[in-house]
């Protein structure tokens, strides 16, 4: 087929677009807006890509035209969208094309309130250098996978599974589309208020999730008591995994450095000894959680596993260390709801303990900006040493109580943490250009933050030139 992708440069759809041009589609496509690390990542796939949007960006022969979700893509009202259906031509969504595309193969799905990207990346990672290919499907950038999608010739297809909606009219969350045969449950924490606004609704597509299983599929899910609650609902085996002694799978003896090292043990007196680069308690749940799966399915053995492991290097945005040789480390982590941005917080506290940590935030989705989450503000910023605040974006902020810059500060404040606000590249800049040398920068969004994450790394280079000490 002919294949056009209106809002190329989302994680998904560029993910999607991949695949199907593995598949053997022909595929262009157009965005307004985009920033990156997704926008240049778009522009090196080699489709021929349009950076506004615009009926004649549309093949002259078009067999579907994929929209993306995003409000700013401006949904049925986009030209390009009105030219496809004056054209006869259909308008679909990536989750419904890939859940049409890979509906016969062996489908895992990675779900999740948080841990999902970079367990969808590590499983892909792991298969990959086992020898197995799988296909893929991850919403981020991993420096250890060629792309971010993958067709693949094998039957297995790991897909990351987001719960957000398919779009405004139509309230699905993606993953029901994707036809699991099994599932990888790493969390359920309350997101996305905007479209669920309370934990009740948000469950209830992680329960149709469960209920999609088939009595010869698996289930591998986080020791918690909400995904206790719903994973009854599934027909398939259940595998229990967790950062503590449980029944399944968990880490033992963790220590924490430059490399991590734990055993990873399992039923029947299983035990791996694994290392990881990765930073934070959470990476370690991640792994435990991942291993468990390929293990429990036989996909790989114990050696490959430590292996693969051992050579993941993360995903972009996911703490990933953007200085080279500043004696303050400029870290970027992935801030899109409260629990993220803690973790991320508190990997930073664990691997950098004697340090004075600075967060630049920026509260780009709508959970943050929803006023409903302000009290999200009275806790995020435990054990930081000082806050940098970027104002919200307007970018849908008529479908929800947008909370203003003001109260976003005022309520920080209130918790104790130093606090200021920034507005532009160069005031976050300046503010960061008198440090001592002893601190840590977390850059923490899910948005451009001022573009920060290309431009204070040189500028720290420059200032702070010298690698610190082994934290």
């Amino acid at each position: 087929m002919r294949i056009h992708f209106t809002g190329i440069a989302g994680a998904g759809m560029a993910a999607a677009a991949l695949m199907m041009r593995e598949a053997g589609h022909a595929i262009t496509g157009s965005d307004e807006g985009a920033f990156p690390p997704m926008s240049t990542y778009v522009e090196g796939l080699g489709f021929p890509v349009t950076w506004r949007f615009d009926a004649a960006n549309l093949p002259i022969e078009l067999d579907l035209l994929v929209l993306g979700a995003s409000a700013k893509l401006g949904g049925d009202q986009n030209v390009e969208v009105q030219a496809a259906r004056a054209r006869g031509v259909r308008v679909t969504t990536f989750p419904e094309l890939v859940g049409e595309a890979t509906g016969l193969r062996r489908n895992t799905v990675v779900a999740g309130s948080f841990g999902k990207s970079t367990c969808t990346a590590l499983m892909s990672h792991v298969l990959r250098a086992n020898g197995v290919d799988a296909g893929w499907m991850i919403g981020a950038i991993s420096p250890s996978l060629p792309d971010t999608g993958h067709w693949g010739s094998a039957a297995e297809v790991v897909l990351e599974g987001d719960e957000y909606i398919v779009g405004p009219n139509d309230r699905r969350s993606k993953f029901v589309l994707y036809h699991p045969r099994d599932v990888l449950l790493t969390s359920l924490i309350h997101d996305h208020v905007n479209v669920f606004p309370t934990f009740e609704d948000y469950v209830k597509p992680f329960g149709e999730l469960m209920r999609l299983l088939p009595a010869e599929g698996l289930l591998v899910a986080r020791e918690h008591p909400a995904i206790r609650a719903i994973a009854g609902e599934a027909a398939a085996r259940i595998v229990w995994y967790d950062t503590a002694p449980c029944d399944g799978w968990y880490p033992e003896g963790i220590v924490y450095g430059e490399t991590t090292r734990f055993t990873l043990a399992g039923p029947a007196g299983r035990r791996v000894a694994l290392a990881t680069t990765l930073l934070g308690e959470h990476n370690v749940e991640n792994i435990v959680g991942v291993g468990a799966y390929l293990l429990e399915r036989g996909l790989v053995d114990e050696a490959g596993l430590a292996r693969a492991v051992e050579s993941f290097a993360g995903i972009r945005r996911r703490l990933d260390r953007l200085t080279k040789v500043s004696a303050v480390p400029v870290i970027e982590g992935f801030g899109s709801s409260y629990e993220k941005a803690r973790s991320a917080i508190e990997a930073m506290l664990l691997h950098y303990p004697h340090r004075p940590l600075t967060v630049v935030f920026e509260p780009h989705t709508f959970s943050w900006r929803n006023r409903d989450a302000l009290p999200w503000y009275d806790t995020v910023f435990e054990g930081v040493a000082r806050v940098l605040i970027i104002p919200p974006p307007h970018h849908g902020e008529q479908s929800h109580q947008q909370s203003g810059f003001d109260e976003i500060l005022d309520r920080v404040a209130k918790a104790g943490v130093p606090v200021e606000g920034v507005e532009t590249a160069e005031a976050a800049t300046a503010a960061l250009s008198r440090l001592t040398g002893d601190e840590v920068v977390l850059l923490l969004s899910s948005g451009p933050l001022l573009g920060l994450p290309d431009s204070l790394p040189p500028v720290f280079d420059a200032l702070y030139g010298r690698r610190e000490a082994a934290a």
